[in-house]
C-alpha cells in the first residue's frame, strides 16, 4: 500500500485526510501540522515558499510515495516550485473550487472566502481569468477564522460574530454558492449554515483531491495491489506530526474529523528542527 503524506500550516487539511480515510482507509498516511507557525496566509510569499518546500522535503525524506499540500496558501504561493524540486513524488495541491461553483451557480453570483495571500495569488487570480466573465466573484479574506479553529474554537461566540461579518458582502451581493477557499473553513459548515441557511450551496475541494489522489496511487501501485474499498478492506496507520503539539493535534483531530481513528493504528511524533 502507499504511503500519503498530507501536509497543512495546521488543522485545515484534517478535512482532506478525512475524506482520504473515508475514500482510501487502506494506505497509511502521515499528517504533518505546522501549527508552531500557523496562520500561513498572513505571512510573506517567500516565507510560505521557503518553509513549504523543506516541510514537503521532509515528508519525502521520509518515504511518502504521494504527498497532498493541503493548504489553499501553500499551494497558490509554493506548488510550482515544490513540483520542479521533487520530480520523483507526484505532488497534490489545492485550490478554491471557484470553477465548479460557477457551473452550479443559478444566479451567477459566487462568493469566495479565503486568505488574504490566495486571494492575492498570480495563481488564484490566473485561474479567475478563465472563468465566464457572466460570473460575479464577491472576493472575501477570512481573516482571522484560522486562527480560532487552531485554538478549537469553531464554533465559539467568537468566531460566529466573525464569521457573520466577513460573510455580509457575501450575503448583501446575493450570491447562491459559496466557495470555501481554505482548508480550515470546511470546519465551519454548520455556523455558516446558521448565518446563511441551506440554500446557499458549499463548495470545497475535499472530494476532487482525494479523487486525484486515488488516481495517483493507482499509477503508483501494480493491479495486484490495488484493493478495492468494499468495506472489508485493510486499514492502514496515521501518524500524526506537529512543529507545535501533536498530542493537541490529534484531540483536535478526534474532534473535528468523522473517521473512526480506533481503527487505525495511530502515532504522534513532534517535529523538530529541520535541517
Amino acid at each position: 500500500m502507499a504511503l500519503i503524506g498530507v501536509f497543512d500550516s495546521g488543522v485545515g487539511g484534517l478535512s482532506i485526510l478525512d475524506e482520504a480515510l473515508l475514500r482510501l482507509p487502506e494506505h497509511s498516511y502521515i499528517y504533518l501540522a505546522d501549527s508552531l507557525y500557523a496562520p500561513y496566509g498572513e505571512k510573506t510569499s517567500a516565507w510560505i515558499a521557503s518553509r513549504s518546500m523543506a516541510l514537503c522535503q521532509h515528508l519525502a525524506a521520509l518515504g511518502c510515495d504521494v504527498i497532498v499540500v493541503a493548504c489553499n496558501t501553500a499551494t497558490a504561493q509554493a506548488i510550482a516550485d515544490i513540483r520542479s524540486k521533487l520530480t520523483d513524488t507526484p505532488i497534490i495541491g489545492v485550490e478554491p473550487g471557484i470553477k465548479p461553483a460557477a457551473m452550479q451557480s443559478f444566479n451567477g453570483i459566487v462568493g469566495v472566502l479565503a486568505t488574504e495571500a490566495t486571494l492575492n495569488s498570480d495563481k488564484f487570480n490566473a485561474l479567475l481569468a478563465t472563468l465566464p466573465e457572466h460570473c460575479r466573484f464577491i472576493k472575501q479574506s477570512g481573516a482571522g477564522l484560522v486562527p480560532l479553529i487552531e485554538a478549537g474554537q469553531a464554533d465559539s461566540v467568537e468566531t460566529i460574530a466573525l464569521l457573520a461579518e466577513h460573510l455580509k458582502p457575501i450575503q448583501s451581493a446575493g450570491a447562491d454558492t459559496l466557495v470555501l477557499g481554505c482548508t480550515h473553513y470546511p470546519f465551519l459548515k454548520r455556523v455558516i449554515r446558521q448565518l446563511l441557511g441551506d440554500t446557499i450551496t458549499l463548495v470545497d475541494t475535499s472530494e476532487a483531491v482525494v479523487k486525484q489522489l486515488k488516481r495517483q496511487i493507482d499509477l503508483l501501485l501494480p493491479p495486484s495491489l490495488q484493493l478495492m474499498n468494499d468495506g472489508s478492506t485493510q486499514h492502514g496507520t496515521v501518524d500524526f506530526i506537529s512543529s507545535k503539539d501533536e498530542a493537541v493535534l490529534l484531540s483536535m483531530a478526534k474532534d473535528l474529523m468523522a473517521t473512526d481513528l480506533t481503527v487505525h493504528v495511530v502515532s504522534t511524533e513532534h517535529l523538530g528542527e529541520l535541517a
